[in-house]
């Protein structure tokens, strides 16, 4: 029978060839905001900016081990994972190849040939995540490779629980309460695993984004259950099936230790980090971050580590970051109004906005009748209850409306 936390501690020595332990940083302008002492475990600080390096390394260091005549490693992966085995094959002189769907943003193709240098091969397949994973694995049957599985996988679980073996070590005592990402399980898996024998008296909590929710219905169903739809804007936590060897070692927590992270809402945090401590995050990465508003009884003078799991953001993503926390925040909203196509009419309206309102688009999108024309218009405004003062407005104008702000399909076509 192994000793996981002995095994943990040794993987993380070992992690000590690729880089040195990523900070633990008490961040006052959080433990300000919630009277609690916040500390963040910068994984988005790791040299491919997340955590998947420390699972992609161990587990092919003892596969190496095991089996030293392996020298091909094959993953499917459009993120962190597959730059985190790029990084792993250069450190041991091995062949990686590295299965992407076509779709993938050139930006991460890039950082994944980066980083993996001449080691490793970058094939594009698949419109969808599950048939590039359907390429990789025939491929591997094929090459006689071993497939580098991004969280599934017992010795990636052992990797990802160094992240608590350094936090024991910096911090110099056990928190009170860890905060936790989930996506497929492994970070969440190898934490707890570590902690719980370790300093069973940490709690903690678990936060998955409300679109890809596989640890809360695996908890409900008391095994994994695969989601029927999957919203992937949170694309490093987006997992519509919880692994079944992180799941075994995550049975025991109850539904209500998780907490979903609107994606809008995500959004504003990652903002907030960016603009007022100067810290990148990708939606994965805040997610731990984001629920401490949710835990603010709990967490009161306590002490509480959140894991911000990484910083692989695309700063092309910012306007659409900015746009979706503008609409959660209610300081953005889109109308289709009903426009009589007579002299004055758009003066009427104009009339209606406040000092504080700002038209961000206006478009014509076809005239309904002889007399009326559609008009799809974005309105930004510097606070929320202004736009209860703006339909008052074109309600006593006698203007129809639509507020189509969260309609998702016609938000989809339109906006």
């Amino acid at each position: 029978m192994t000793d996981f936390p002995q095994d943990a501690r040794h993987a993380t020595a070992a992690l000590r060839a690729l880089f040195d332990p990523t900070p633990l940083q008490r961040n006052d302008h959080l433990s300000a905001r919630h009277g609690a002492d916040i500390w963040l475990k910068r994984e988005d600080l790791t040299p491919v900016r997340s955590y998947k390096l420390r699972g992609a390394f161990t587990a092919m260091r003892k596969v190496r081990d095991a089996q030293p005549a392996q020298g091909h490693f094959v993953c499917a992966s459009a993120g962190n994972h597959a730059q985190g085995m790029a990084f792993a094959c250069r450190h041991f002189g091995v062949k990686g190849t590295v299965f992407m769907p076509v779709t993938t943003p050139q930006q991460k193709i890039d950082k994944t040939r980066a980083f993996g240098g001449a080691a490793v091969e970058v094939v594009l397949t698949g419109d969808y995540f599950d048939q590039t994973l359907a390429s990789a694995q025939a491929f591997c049957v094929e090459a006689g490779a071993h497939f580098l599985a991004p969280f599934d996988d017992e010795d990636v679980i052992l990797g990802q629980a160094s992240v608590a073996v350094e936090m024991l070590e910096q911090l110099g005592r056990a928190p009170d309460l860890v905060v936790l990402p989930v996506g497929g399980g492994g970070l969440a898996a190898g934490v707890t695993s570590y902690l719980r024998e370790l300093a069973p008296g940490v709690e903690f909590r678990f936060v998955e984004p409300l679109g890809g929710a596989s640890l809360t219905a695996a908890l409900r169903a008391g095994e994994p259950v695969t989601l029927k739809r999957v919203n992937s804007f949170v694309d490093g936590a987006a997992v519509a099936r919880i692994g079944a060897r992180p799941f075994a070692r995550l049975g025991w927590a109850s539904p209500d230790q998780v907490l979903l992270a609107p994606e809008d809402r995500i959004c504003g945090t990652m903002l907030e980090m960016l603009n007022v401590e100067g810290i990148v995050l990708e939606p994965a990465g805040a997610l731990s971050v984001d629920v401490l508003p949710q835990l603010a009884d709990e967490i009161a003078g306590r002490t509480v580590v959140c894991v911000t799991s990484g910083g692989n953001f695309d700063f092309e993503r910012l306007p659409e970051v900015k746009e979706r926390a503008q609409r959660f925040a209610g300081l953005k909203k889109y109308f289709i109004l009903r426009m009589p196509q007579r002299p004055g009419a758009l003066r009427e309206f104009l009339a209606s906005l406040g000092p504080d309102d700002d038209i961000a688009r206006f478009e014509y999108l076809k005239k309904s009748a002889r007399n009326f024309g559609s008009v799809l218009i974005g309105i930004e405004t510097k606070q929320a209850d202004s736009f209860a003062r703006l339909t008052a407005q074109l309600d006593a104008a006698g203007f129809a409306y639509r507020d189509i702000t969260d309609d998702e399909a016609l938000a989809e076509f339109l906006i």
